[in-house]
């Protein structure tokens, strides 16, 4: 079945559907452009949304990269980067493979047609002039056989006419021959056209239009052929990377199989512990039965029974502000001592006036206060955390604003990158020097004085990293023995659960036996002039203590974080407390403002 034997009337139908089948595969041609559009928006939205969840850079020291929750987070993150990848591949290949490959037999595809439609048009145009040849011989012929007849009649009838003459019947005779003749003469040119024209004809509708039209009718069942295969390849394209984006999708699956919570909830715990020991009880303050002091040098004790009006205000004020640790309230000045407050002699014997009046004035704190001032070198440890929540933190070399444990944990890893730095530098010095030998017996591989540069760089290289490795190694030595001092001994715990009363006569007896003079040694007086629990009032409400020294700053400090001052280079300052080992100092100004200031920012002149 061929369009030239079946279709052969049927040009006008033959030049609409070649024409529709052009539009159809521009048609599919925009469709598979918008598609690839489509495609590649969608792969730069996937690519912007991975660039927007990416961490901008990896880095050792970001902590959240050790759980494996947010590793899994990134896993997906990067295989949807893959899976956009894909998609852009789509996108692609379908370009190429499709719009750009009909897009060009397309255009071939016009000019095929066009050539054929023209050689038909031709043909047609052929025998359309070979039939107005014919009607115009057959019309001629028709008029001259009707002039022919009308001059054989008239002959006739001139030839009837008495009254006619020779002449004019001959002259009759001769027109009726003459219009024979030219009538017999179109008869011949009207069959030589009619001849002309039927061959023609037949060569048309049975050689060449069938011939045009078998020629359309296979550009026609190629073009569909190149559509099908358009078809076939715009699935086959998303097929190909189905396999790849498979994998993208098992790849997710797998980070989310590897989260395991109970790894990241240790992973959390190896991160911050800070190996602190966990706060101490508080000792219970009686102030229902106020503790006189009495006259003799060997108690410290007082009768129940009496009260005393002049307990230090301090302690009295501290029992109505520390009701919640983590309240802290404007500090209010110290209040003035008294004249029984102040440190004296003691030259004579103990009366009874003096045993029902006011205490000795051997101290100057209660002997509850001396006994929480012991116990407070044991809850200083445990109360430095609170501290760090208050106030910005400066990194230092050492580590020192970290907590002990994660201090110890950092020093130990610097020290790890040290080794392996050092070791690789002894490698190259090693093929270093043996390059050199070689050098050296074969001259002519090359002078061994042009390797005395790198030589010497990895050298120094190997002393600084031994430098460094002994300066962490000292740091890691000193973190651990804070460590060890930091914990509180059993005998502190145990005496942490005796009664109070008990504690203050152990306390009293020993103070008594280890000083048996009537006067207090300077360095008793500084003991017991610090506030009690001064660690622990700091993070609560503390009272103003005298400095323990002095310092100069070295570096200028901003102090922008709460629970820091500021400080100029060169500035003088006076130390209220040293360093508990957390890298801070307190000091003061001469202003009067009281902050922490990094420790290595200072030189410290002790008193």
């Amino acid at each position: 079945m061929d369009w030239g034997t079946e279709l052969w009337d049927q040009f006008d139908t033959i030049e609409r559907h070649t024409q529709w089948g052009l539009e159809l595969v521009e048609k599919y041609v925009k469709f598979v452009k918008e598609r690839t559009e489509i495609e590649q928006s969608y792969a730069k939205q996937l690519r912007n949304l991975v660039k927007k969840h990416l961490p901008k850079r990896t880095t050792r020291e970001d902590l959240e990269s050790k759980f494996c929750q947010y590793q899994a987070f990134l896993q997906v993150v990067r295989e949807l980067n893959d899976f956009a990848g894909q998609r852009e591949i789509i996108a692609e290949n379908l370009l190429t493979r499709i719009c750009v490959e009909l897009a060009k037999y397309s255009q071939e595809l016009k000019q095929e047609r066009k050539s054929h439609l023209q050689e038909g048009r031709r043909a047609q145009q052929q025998l359309e002039n070979s039939f107005k040849q014919l009607e115009n011989s057959k019309r001629k012929f028709e008029r001259d056989c009707r002039e022919a007849e009308k001059a054989v009649l008239t002959a006739e009838r001139l030839d009837q006419d008495i009254n006619a003459t020779k002449a004019d019947v001959e002259k009759a005779k001769q027109q009726a021959n003459l219009r024979s003749h030219m009538a017999e003469d179109s008869k011949n040119e009207y069959a030589s056209c009619l001849q002309k024209f039927n061959r023609n004809q037949s060569q048309l509708y049975f050689l060449e239009m069938p011939q045009i039209f078998n020629k359309l009718q296979e550009m026609d069942e190629q073009r569909v052929l190149r559509l099908k295969e358009g078809y076939s390849i715009f699935s086959d394209t998303e097929q190909q990377v189905m396999p790849i984006i498979g994998k993208c999708l098992e790849g997710m699956k797998a980070a989310a199989d590897l989260v395991d919570e109970k790894n990241d909830s240790q992973m959390l715990i190896e991160l911050h512990k800070s190996g602190f020991e966990r706060p101490g009880d508080m000792e219970f303050e009686d102030f229902s039965q106020p503790m006189n002091r009495t006259s003799s040098d060997s108690s410290l004790g007082t009768p129940r029974g009496t009260l005393d009006s002049r307990l230090d205000p301090r302690l009295l004020g501290k029992s109505k502000t520390k009701r919640w640790p983590f309240s802290r309230k404007n500090k209010l000045p110290p209040p003035p001592l008294s004249p029984l407050n102040c440190p004296t002699l003691l030259s004579s014997p103990p009366s009874s006036s003096a045993i029902n009046g006011p205490p000795s004035p051997k101290f100057t704190r209660d002997p509850l206060s001396y006994c929480l001032n012991e116990i407070n070198k044991t809850v200083k440890p445990r109360i430095t955390s609170f501290r760090s929540l208050k106030r910005g933190i400066v990194i230092t070399e050492d580590f020192s604003h970290l907590p002990p444990e994660q201090r110890r944990k950092k020093l130990q890893q610097k020290i790890e990158e040290r080794n392996r730095e050092l070791q690789k530098e002894l490698d190259q010095r090693d093929a270093l020097n043996k390059m050199k030998d070689v050098y050296q017996k074969t001259p002519q591989m090359g002078d061994p004085n042009s390797l005395e540069p790198k030589i010497s760089e990895t050298l120094g290289n190997i002393e600084r990293l031994h430098l460094e490795i002994q300066k962490y190694e000292a740091w890691l030595a000193d973190a651990e023995g804070r460590m060890l001092n930091n914990r509180p001994d059993t005998v502190t715990r145990c005496n942490r659960h005796l009664d109070p009363a008990s504690t203050l006569n152990n306390n009293n007896c020993s103070h008594e036996k280890d000083s048996p003079d009537t006067t207090l040694s300077d360095e008793s007086q500084d003991t017991l002039n610090q506030p009690i629990y001064t660690e622990f009032d700091e993070d609560f409400e503390e009272d103003p203590a005298s400095p323990v020294g002095t310092c100069v700053a070295l570096y200028q400090f901003e102090g922008s974080s709460e629970g820091t001052i500021s400080m100029l280079e060169g500035e003088e300052l006076s130390l209220m407390e040293e360093d508990k080992g957390d890298g801070w100092t307190r000091v003061r100004r001469s202003k009067g403002d009281e902050g922490y200031v990094p420790t290595s920012y200072l030189r410290i002149s002790l008193n």
